[in-house]
């Protein structure tokens, strides 16, 4: 189970609910209080947009309705690092324990655990980093992705971001996996721990995921099975124009759990010649 402070939930979620439901509410202290506590919250990790459940990963709808509102609260300022200069409403950080190269950025409002490196990439507002985790060179982790401890995203991943509808689960990968260059992964499409995702494959709600390394296909949509070695591919589909691919991702094999994470990484890269 993950970090989520039911405690302080309680205290904010009807004042940020109220304040969503009526604009001008946001304008009385104790609601614009209730906004800027929420989003430190996230900032710091003690409440998070989505958290695993027995039945799976649950979003919490008013953390994106804060997240909303605080854009509403916030002017657009000019910030300065150096040289650098910016206009936006967020302003970005640095949080203790995280290596983060220029021009990486992280926005407040996300949290990033010890331990992680964000390189020239970006981690926008409501996401979640956990310990360990690798944001390669132009990697984006878009608002409220939730991604687990140990992950390494490569060279310009896509991870895609939802605020509206405030109900919509994120994009969530888990512990372990391995997302390759250039992938994508959007509509709140869960990523299973450990899972191996291929450079250039594009996950969407509706992207079929086929097991191939049985007999007959087995296929889901919205999630990566833990463990599984996935690649681009492509089907066949019948349209009024004749026959032509659609694309496609494709279980060709799974990683083993009686080796060592990394090792076992390396072997599945090795064995089914995927690329990263």
């Amino acid at each position: 189970m993950t970090l989520y402070d039911e405690t302080l939930a309680e205290q904010l979620q009807p004042l940020i609910e109220e304040a969503f439901a009526n604009r001008e509410l946001i304008h009385h202290m104790a609601h614009r209080d209730a906004v800027h506590a929420a989003i430190e919250a996230l900032t710091k990790g003690s409440l998070r947009v989505a958290t695993q459940t027995a039945d799976g990963w649950v979003a919490h709808a008013w953390l994106k309705q804060a997240i909303l509102l605080y854009f509403a609260l916030c002017p657009v300022e000019r910030f300065e690092a150096g040289a650098l200069a910016w206009q936006d409403k967020i302003k970005t950080q640095v949080p203790p324990g995280v290596r983060v190269v220029p021009p990486g950025i992280i926005r407040y409002g996300a949290h990033v655990s010890k331990g992680c490196v964000v390189m020239p990439g970006f981690v926008n507002i409501g996401a979640y980093v956990d310990e360990g985790t690798m944001v390669d060179t132009w990697a984006t982790v878009g608002s409220c992705a939730q991604v687990g401890k140990n992950v390494h995203l490569s060279g310009g991943v896509g991870l895609g971001g939802v605020l509206e509808p405030p109900s919509a689960r994120p994009v969530v990968i888990e512990d372990g996996a391995f997302i390759g260059s250039r992938a994508v992964v959007v509509e709140g499409v869960v990523v299973e721990r450990e899972a191996v995702v291929g450079a250039g494959v594009i996950l969407t709600a509706s992207t079929p995921i086929i097991d191939v390394t049985k007999s007959e296909p087995t296929e889901w949509k919205g999630r990566v099975p833990a463990r599984s070695v996935v690649i681009a591919g492509t089907r066949t589909k019948k349209f009024p124009a004749g026959e032509f691919g659609v694309p496609c991702a494709l279980v060709i094999g799974e990683r083993k759990e009686s080796t060592d994470k990394k090792t076992s990484l390396e072997q599945a890269l090795r064995d089914f010649n995927v690329a990263v």
